[in-house]
């Protein structure tokens, strides 16, 4: 496998050997998640700063089950539909002592939980030049990526499907234009993984990354899918390197034949 190995992930100068990162909502027990964590192998996790005590830190919350010195916390601020209040659910998550990398989702939409990106671009604005690494989920569109690029977002994170949904990479042809166009800053799928396959092809369409929780948190061994994911994007960001063969209309013999036999 060495051979094989290939540079580091970089966002905002931090390298990560995972290429896959997951979140911590939805387990049926914080210490299953922590479990799924370590089978993952991912070295960055999710957390929505809403959903976490941080005035009284004697109640047990999902940070006692992060391995802090092995994952890198990345607060979010999930059910934000303002860009305001993205932003004050950031300055809170930096003030605690959090982080200051924050994925941005300012919500446009309660039943399909679409990004407001007008929204988004604005808190964007305001955080990077208050010093926040921005990772921002957003839809699979070039132009507002390029204008989330342009005011200092550290990543773009478009997403395969809508939040929670499962049902894979809905619009390829998006996210190969927005691959192709975008080399300045990493692409992370971000949204709508339902399956080990799903990880795969958005690896293979090139992307730096996968941002998930669902797919493990839902399964029915959420274990065994956590692992199913490593070997995913691993899989995927190989063939990708690799290059895959031409499609063709027609069969081709796999051992041509070069010669007659008399």
């Amino acid at each position: 496998m060495e051979r094989y190995m290939e540079s580091l992930l970089t966002i905002a100068g931090r390298q990560f050997r995972s290429r896959l990162f997951v979140g911590t909502g939805k387990y049926r027990t914080k210490a299953l998640m922590a479990r799924c964590h370590q089978e993952s192998g991912t070295e960055m996790v999710t957390l929505a700063v809403r959903r976490v005590n941080l005035s009284d830190r004697s109640k047990e919350s999902e940070l006692d089950y992060i391995d802090r010195s092995k994952i890198h916390i990345l607060p979010n601020t999930a059910a934000c539909y303002t860009a305001e209040d993205a932003i004050r659910t950031a300055r809170l998550a930096q003030e605690a002592g959090l982080s200051n990398w924050i994925k941005l989702e300012v919500i446009g939409d309660q039943r399909t939980l679409f990004p407001d990106n007008e929204g988004l671009l604005y808190a964007t604005r305001v955080l990077v030049k208050e010093g926040f690494v921005v990772l921002p989920y957003t839809t699979d569109d070039l132009v507002n990526a390029r204008k989330l690029i342009d005011a200092g977002a550290a990543a773009v994170m478009p997403l395969a499907a809508p939040i929670g949904s499962g049902l894979g990479i809905q619009n390829a042809t998006n996210l190969k234009i927005l691959r192709e166009a975008i080399t300045e800053v990493p692409l992370i799928v971000d949204a709508g993984v339902g399956t080990a396959s799903d990880a795969a092809i958005a690896m293979e369409l090139g992307y730096d990354g996968v941002l998930l929780n669902t797919a493990i948190a839902e399964a029915e061994d959420s274990e065994r899918m956590a692992h199913a994911m490593k070997l995913a994007v691993e899989a995927g960001r190989l063939a990708f390197l690799a290059g895959r063969m031409p499609r063709r209309e027609y069969a081709v013999a796999s051992s041509p034949v070069v010669g007659t036999i008399a």
